[in-house]
Order: C-alpha cells, then structure tokens, then sequence
C-alpha cells in the first residue's frame, strides 16, 4: 500500500487536481475551483477590509525606501512627497477602474485578462506577472530577513560579530543568508491560509504597524527639530536635472503598485459588492502619502545623526543603541512584511499560475511554488544593494505593467462598455478567441507602447552602454506606456472593432449568483467552431 501511494506521487496524474463540477470551463484543463467565479458565500472582503488591506500595505519598508531613496537621488522632501501623492492617486484610479471589473464580476485577473488580450495572448501578460510577482517576493522577503537580523542582535548583539565567509561582492554575509532562511520559514504557513481568511492579517497588521511607524517618527522630531532635519534639508538639482529626477521619482510611486493595478480583481472578486472597493480611491493615496512623509522625515533625521542618507530603515535601525525600540520596531516591520509578500507577491502568482496549469495547480500550490522559486532562485540583495538600483527596478517592470493596466481599463469601460461574457472567458473556442487567440489591436497596442521605453531600461541595468536622450522616456515609463498603449487599443478597436465580442447585455450570473446564463454563450461558441 505504502509503495502504491509512493509512486501514485511520483507520476504526474498523481498531483493531478480532482475537477470541480461547478467549473464554467469545457473541461479541468481549463479551470479549477480556485479559477472559477466566487459563489456569493466566498464573497467575504467588506469596506472595512479594504481600508486595512491599504493601510497595513502602505506600512512596509519598501514604501518607506521609495520615499527615503528619492532623497539619495537628491531631491528633497518638497519634490518628493508630490510625487508620492501625485503617483498614488494616479494608481488609485486605475485601481479602482480594474478593481469594479473584479468585484462586478467575480473573476481572477488571469481569466478576466481573456476578453482584452485573446485566450492565448492573455497568458503573455499572466506569464510576466508571475516572473514579476517572483521578484517582488525574493526582494520582500530579503527585507524581511533584514528585520530578523535586527530583531536577533537586538536579543543577541553577538550575531553582529559572526565570521564572515562569502565575498564582499555578494552583496550579503553569512548572517545574512541565515536569517533569510529564517524569515522564509517563517512566513511559509502564512502562504496556505486562503484568500478569504487572510484579510484578518491585514486588520492585525494595520492596527500594530502604524503605532510603530507614528513612534519613529516622533523620535526623529525629538533627536533632530524639523527645521534642522526635515526643513533643512533641498535639493542640490536644478533645471533639467531636477525635473527628470521629479519624473523618475513619480514613475517609482507609480511603480510601487502598479502590478496590483493590473491584477487588484483577484482581490476584488471577493467584494461584498463592487461599493465594497471604491474606498481605495481615498485610502491608498492618504495612506501612502503620510507613510512616504514619514520615511522621509525619518530619513532625514538620520542624515543629520548619523552623516548619510540611510534609505532603508533597517539600516537606521541599526544605528540605534536602545535595544528594545530596535527589537519591537523590526518585529514591526517583520509583521508589515510579511503581510505585503503573501498580498502583493505569493497571492499574485499563485492566482496567474492557477491560468497556465489549472489541471495541477490552484491557489495553494501556487504560492508554495512562488515560495520556492522565487525566495531561492532570485538574489535580491544585489536589486536592492543601492538606493539607484532599487528605483531602477522599480521603474523597469513597470514598462510592461503600464500597457497592461491601460488595455484592460480601455477595453471594458471605453470599447465595450461593462458589456462582456464571463463564460466565454473559459472557453478557448469562445467569443474571445479573437485572431487565433490573439486580439492583434492588444497586440499592436504593447509592441508600440513598450519598445521605446527598452533602451532607458537597458541603460538603467547598464549604464555604462550609451542610449542618449532615449534614456528620458524611461524616467515615466509607466505613464507612457499606460497612455500610448489605451489610445492605440481605442483606436484600433473602434477604426476595427471585434465585432464577435459584443453583447447587448453583460452575461454574468443571475440574481441568485447560481449559474450562469450559458445558453447564449455556447450558442456563440459553437458558431464559431462551425465558421
């Protein structure tokens, strides 16, 4: 018996998932549970929810690293917070655009991605998130071994002495791969707690952190007066420099969240009702601007205490000689970290991964292949061993992320005005298949609106190969790719519209939320195979 079951796990139809009845799909190698539209019981998130989601989110170290390296790049707190606030009420909107699309409907980001980009072109844009979604957890969970770090010396101060044997040029210590190992393990149960559940993390989070983040930034106004850190500090650039370093600061705001602007409706489906999410139009740029004021008036403090710009607190953290304020504010940030990696980044791709093997893969097993990819095969402590680096990175991936969130907004608000068929987005064959797959207008949209932007992307990884003025458009990459990419997709589908993908009326579940109305999607599809 044992060797049956042995070898039953050794094949692959043993990892197979059992299929769903409920599933909209023509088959389970189309969909799983975890694929599927979400029954009204499952429908959990309220307001509420939302408003702790974005406040536990806007407490984590890299919002205040976007906020303190702008200050590396030599801006000061007068340009910087505007381009924090100016960015997050930008993302805010296309939040909440994408967010309605999730909430209205049901549906995961992979699937809903179907109607705008053709059944298989849509797996592009799922199989850059997942990459995406692999960095960003690499790089959260380095920063949240950072926090261990400090939570361990302030227990141990010994740790700080432990013998070194990597190189200097690996950008990280013996001790420091350590404690990446521990906060992995640590953050690992967390990655099999379903999405309904974990909201209640975001409540314990956004009721402990901000006590910590409000409590550094008092000690900054105390150790060092405002008008001696915060209002004493400007900006050695001018003229053109200063405006592109304003430019590219915006484009990091941008950046931050613009992977959850493209898939906010793996979030939203589990709304309540669509009203549940408008509050992120309010909430995310209050929130992100005051902890973005607070990273900056911090770090500020630190350069007059300590001689240099410290953009990463953990790295001010490290300064300090009280012992118990270095324990409780790093088990802060080990818990904002910790939220934001399973929200933002294991979530993220394990909802994309469920689309490209759903017969094997749902949202469980997603996030512990996330957990293994990307906190091992990535090296983020070389993304983020500069302040430059880490707004590189910030501002490179949102050369792909921009043209996505702007076909998707275009296509269901602009082009087909709210009007679409959920069960079609199951169906390879369906009224979504477009040209072979592909909806060549999406296409066309992302081969103008990303290609531009590639050499200040190369640039950025390398400077040292010359682009000239080409360097420039990177520096608002994601606006330009959002905007570029919305007006060719408007154009090409109104000039040709995808006359297959109207419908008079939105076919998504009834009143009751038991099924769908599928005779008018089958009868579609069955045309089409014919034709």
């Amino acid at each position: 018996m044992a060797k049956t079951t042995t070898s039953s796990w050794l094949r692959p139809s043993g990892w197979a998932l059992e299929p769903e009845p409920s599933t909209f799909a023509p088959s389970s190698r189309w969909s799983n549970k975890d694929m599927d539209p979400v029954p009204p019981a499952r429908r959990t998130w309220t307001t509420f929810n939302y408003v702790a989601y974005w406040i536990s989110d806007a407490t984590n170290v890299a919002v205040w690293e976007l906020a303190s390296s702008m200050l590396a790049i030599g801006l000061s707190w007068r340009q910087a917070l505007p381009a924090i606030a100016v960015g997050h009420i930008v993302i805010a909107t296309v939040m909440v655009l994408n967010g309605t699309i999730g909430a209205r409907l049901h549906v995961a980001f992979p699937v809903l991605n179907r109607s705008s980009f053709g059944f298989w072109f849509s797996y592009f844009s799922v199989i850059s998130r997942v990459v995406l979604s692999m960095f960003w957890f690499g790089i959260q969970t380095f920063t949240g071994s950072e926090c261990v770090y400090q939570m361990l010396k302030a227990i141990w101060p010994s740790i700080a002495r432990l013998p070194n044997h990597l190189s200097p040029g690996a950008n990280i210590t013996t001790s420091g791969i350590m404690c990446y190992f521990l906060y992995w393990l640590i953050q690992f149960p967390f990655m099999l707690v379903s999405p309904q559940r974990i909201r209640h993390l975001f409540l314990v989070k956004a009721l402990i952190v901000p006590a910590a983040w409000l409590a550094m930034l008092i000690w900054s106004f105390v150790k060092v007066p405002a008008k001696e850190g915060l209002f004493g500090q400007h900006t050695a650039l001018s003229g053109s420099d200063l405006s592109w370093a304003w430019l590219s600061a915006l484009n990091s705001a941008l950046g931050i969240y613009s992977t959850l602007a493209v898939n906010i409706p793996d979030f939203t489906r589990y709304a309540k009702d669509e009203r549940a999410q408008y509050v992120q139009l309010f909430i995310i740029p209050v929130a992100f601007t005051l902890c973005g004021f607070v990273g900056i008036a911090v770090t500020s403090a630190g350069m007059v205490l300590y001689g240099q710009v410290l953009w990463d607190p953990l790295r001010l953290i490290d300064q300090w000689d009280n012992r118990a304020a270095a324990f409780f504010a790093s088990f802060a940030f080990v818990l904002a970290t910790l939220g934001t990696n399973i929200s933002a980044n294991s979530l993220s791709a394990a909802n994309d991964m469920t689309v490209l093997f759903p017969w094997f893969i749902n949202i469980r097993r997603g996030q512990v292949i996330c957990a293994i990819l990307g906190g091992w095969a990535l090296c983020p402590w070389e993304i983020l061993a500069s302040a430059q680096g880490f707004l590189s990175f910030m501002n490179g991936y949102t050369v792909f992320l921009g043209p996505f969130a702007g076909i998707m907004v275009t296509d269901y608000w602009l082009i087909h005005k709210g009007r679409v068929d959920v069960p079609s987005m199951y169906r390879p064959y369906g009224r979504y298949r477009y040209t072979g797959g592909f909806n060549w207008r999406a296409v066309l949209a992302i081969l103008i609106s990303v290609p531009p932007n590639l050499p200040g992307l190369i640039n950025s990884i390398n400077p040292k190969i010359p682009v000239g003025n080409a360097a420039h458009l990177f520096d608002f990459a994601w606006i330009w790719g959002f905007t570029s990419a919305s007006v060719v997709y408007y154009i090409t589908s109104t000039l040709f519209p995808a006359k297959e993908t109207f419908v008079s009326e939105a076919i998504i579940e009834d009143d009751e939320g038991s099924s769908f109305d599928e005779d008018k999607s089958i009868q579609h599809d069955v045309k089409v195979v014919e034709a």
